[in-house]
């Protein structure tokens, strides 16, 4: 019996010994992908690096509960909204743009500077390493590896540590999304960097097909509301993402949860209003006025 039990310890140790030389193993593949982004061009002016260390001087000064996601997001109120400013290059650049957003390129911004506070390494360097890693399969900055397709970035991220792709519970998370993308791959003139280099489509048509049929829980739009439960599941600071019924897609527009005394709302980058705003409407209100949106997913910073 003694024996036994020796044996299975003995097993248990390396089984327990394999997963994290498996983790290890990931994380140095990891760091090569970043290292290879870091010899990418980053597109940037100087400005963008002085108000990035001017951010991380004032969270450190100001931020007491750790929640760097919503502190960051509320620093970009006002600027203006521009919809493909990654697009600007005719070869794939690491753009660090501080001075207008997408609704996708504001919350990765915010993830980059959350992640370097969390790490303890607030300056623009390791801000560009974040963002490359964040934005990139493997931090690896070219078109095909960017990730295009939002549940195809939230796949990777939770792959990375990044952030956590909530399930659960069961309510609030009561429907399910089959995903089944195309889009980019069936009109590929309407992406130039598609259109200048068609060979990519194969690379594009292979990110669809890995996310394409597998199944994901959400929150309905008619259960949100201003409830003790949705209070207790989504948090400040948390990623929302907005699943649509639109043929080809899988989602329609994202941005950073914020709860006031009256419920649920959404700071984002917003092209019906121009810029960052945190929108005044209740967040509810604002998906009940768009028939496509169907429901949202919650994803949370690490």
């Amino acid at each position: 019996m003694e024996s036994d039990k020796h044996d299975i310890s003995i097993r248990i140790i390396a089984h327990q010994m394999k997963k994290k030389i498996k983790y290890l193993l990931f994380l140095c593949l990891l760091f090569m992908g970043v290292a290879k982004a870091n010899a990418a061009k980053i597109d940037y002016w100087r400005s963008d690096s002085i108000k990035v260390m001017k951010l991380f001087r004032k969270a450190h000064r100001e931020v007491r509960d750790s929640n760097y996601m919503l502190f960051f997001g509320r620093q970009f109120i006002g600027l203006p909204y521009v919809a493909k400013t990654l697009d600007q290059h005719k070869e794939e650049q690491l753009v660090v743009n501080l001075r207008q957003f997408d609704c996708t390129t504001l919350v990765e911004t915010v993830l980059a500077l959350s992640e370097c506070m969390k790490r303890k390494t607030p300056d623009f360097t390791h801000f560009c390493k974040e963002l490359a890693l964040i934005r990139y399969r493997d931090g690896i900055v070219s078109y095909p590896t960017r990730q295009h397709y939002f549940t195809y970035w939230v796949n990777q991220n939770v792959r990375k540590r990044l952030v956590t792709d909530l399930q659960g519970p069961v309510p609030p998370f009561t429907a399910k999304q089959l995903v089944s993308v195309n889009y980019m791959t069936t009109h590929p003139s309407a992406y130039p960097m598609l259109k200048a280099h068609p060979n990519w489509v194969g690379e594009i048509r292979k990110m669809e097909d890995s996310i394409s049929g597998h199944t994901y829980r959400y929150i309905p739009k008619a259960a949100l509301d201003n409830s003790t439960l949705l209070r207790s599941t989504i948090h400040n600071g948390d990623i929302i993402v907005i699943l649509t019924s639109k043929r080809g897609l899988d989602t329609s527009h994202i941005g950073i949860a914020v709860w006031h005394a009256d419920g649920l709302h959404l700071l984002n980058a917003s092209a019906i209003r121009h810029r960052v705003v945190e929108e005044p409407k209740l967040f509810r209100t604002y998906m009940m006025e768009h028939p496509t949106f169907t429901g949202i997913r919650v994803v949370r910073a690490m």
